[in-house]
């Protein structure tokens, strides 16, 4: 059975939605609640080996905060999208069947749900931050729908216009027609700790106000879903009608709102994800002053460091972000950042996994300067950039006979130079077709018809460039292969 990450419930948006401008203050970190009363009571400290000790009773933080917490009702149209049911996104580029392989696990295709157009009713959760009607929740929940109908603890309904909504985070922002309506409190995500106690309000199945408790699992999650979002991970059950409820700290403060789950069987099996409010706060003041969020651009395609990778480039480590590709006219560009490199820090904090770049990078706005520490040939460089604002080939078979093919020994590759028509028609200087693979190639996953780009971070433009590299590598070496219209470098173990 196939895993998947679900964003519940199957909600759709409002079509024409205005913008409408709002007090900024309301977004406000640290907004206080109204009104605020004793919360859940902290479990004892333990000295020494951690013994038994009375569970937090979140009774209080319910009473003061449940009623900020509201159920969300949407109707519309659900039109056919691979995103029904939270499936994991495909990958483009290699389509790789080798599940074994480093394509296959990298860039493997997911199975897509298509869903024809109909009639439908979703349902989720949200949270007022402003007691003049101002109302955080996900993205999802009222993607498509042209009525959005917010229901209140105390029974009274309103219809919600959609003041912004940002799919990259997965947030949107409400406005209800009310007044003095209770709020929530907003705390800080960073001080959290895994194994914090964290408690969720939402309404799971249409079931109003429910609430569910769990710890922390893990910070600064990164999923394959397009988004660039540190999630936090815990274990507090979160099902279809969850998403876009807030989830709570033992002080009462929001710290995250609860998007997805990842799961075979379709519903909760222990793993959740919660969005942080930090991150979420600072969409909500874009969507709030221009209806559309803004994010910094670097320009890179990167991929992780593994431990055969750290040693092909004399990294005592397998950390940072490596650089496989760099667009063109970039910052990454302008920046002198090269195909090879090693990104290890990102204005002096450390990139310990290549997930951690993309959303830090986001974070920025455009325009800003950073600065990035990278690994070139075995030390290390200072680089800066300046961010841009973030948008959204095959050859000739490889069966082809050709005298000059040449195999690089213990490499396992029989490769020769590209044309100069076939540079121009996959846009690369130099380059080696692999024309046919075996031995310690083939078991890292290449295979005919691939372009080998660079090896150890050596532009390739002969077979004989690519021999003596080999030659004089240890047991490790890193191809830089393209394939199709995308790049990745691989560990190749030469034993």
């Amino acid at each position: 059975m196939s895993l998947k990450f679900v964003r519940n419930p199957f909600a759709a948006a409002l079509l024409g939605a205005a913008v409408v401008g709002l007090p900024a203050t309301i977004f406000a970190m640290g907004h206080e609640a109204t009104p605020v009363v004793p919360v859940a009571a902290p479990v004892p400290q333990a000295s020494g080996v951690v013994g038994r000790a009375a569970l937090p009773d979140f009774s209080a933080m319910v009473r003061a905060y449940g009623p900020a917490v509201v159920n969300i009702t949407t109707k519309g149209t659900v039109k056919t999208s691979n995103r029904s049911g939270g499936q994991l996104r495909g990958f483009p580029g290699f389509g790789d069947d080798d599940d074994n392989s480093p394509f296959g696990q990298f860039f493997r295709q997911f199975p897509q749900q298509q869903i024809p157009d109909s009639a439908v009713r979703g349902e989720g959760s949200g949270f007022i931050l402003g007691a003049d009607g101002v109302i955080l929740t996900n993205a999802h929940v009222v993607a498509d729908a042209k009525e959005v109908t917010v229901k209140l603890t105390d029974k009274r309904e309103f219809t919600a216009k959609v003041i912004g909504q940002d799919t990259k985070s997965d947030i949107a922002v409400l406005k209800i027609d009310a007044h003095d309506l209770p709020t929530v409190k907003v705390g800080d995500p960073a001080q959290l700790q895994v194994g914090e106690w964290v408690v969720a309000i939402g309404s799971p199945f249409g079931f109003e106000n429910s609430v569910t408790q769990g710890i922390v699992s893990a910070k600064g999650r990164t999923l394959p879903d397009g988004s660039y979002v540190p999630f936090l991970q815990t274990d507090v059950a979160i099902n279809p009608g969850n998403s876009g409820g807030p989830l709570f700290n033992l002080d009462g403060e929001v710290v995250g709102i609860n998007s997805q789950i990842y799961t075979r069987s379709g519903g909760f099996q222990g793993v959740s994800f919660s969005i942080p409010i930090d991150v979420a706060m600072n969409v909500g003041k874009q969507l709030q002053a221009t209806g559309k969020v803004s994010r910094g651009k670097l320009g890179v395609t990167i991929q992780a460091v593994t431990q055969d990778l750290a040693k092909s480039f004399g990294l005592d480590k397998p950390y940072g972000a490596l650089v496989s590709n760099v667009e063109k006219d970039s910052p990454a560009q302008r920046a002198g950042i090269e195909a090879g490199d090693v990104i290890l820090k990102l204005d002096g904090q450390t990139i310990e996994d290549n997930a951690q770049l993309p959303a830090q990078v986001a974070a920025k706005s455009p325009g800003d300067k950073i600065k990035l520490t990278v690994w070139r040939d075995g030390r290390e460089k200072e680089l800066s950039a300046k961010l841009d604002e973030m948008t959204d080939k095959q050859l000739a078979s490889a069966d082809d006979a050709d005298d000059n093919v040449a195999a690089s020994g213990k490499l396992g590759l029989a490769v020769r130079p590209l044309t100069s028509d076939e540079q121009k028609q996959v846009e690369v200087k130099g380059g080696l077709l692999v024309q046919n693979v075996a031995g310690a190639a083939a078991d890292s996953g290449i295979r005919p018809g691939d372009i080998v780009l660079s090896a150890n971070g050596k532009s390739i433009d002969s077979v004989k460039q690519l021999r003596d590299i080999t030659a004089k590598a240890d047991r490790h070496i890193a191809l830089l292969i393209q394939r199709g219209d995308a790049r990745i470098f691989v560990p190749v173990d030469l034993g």
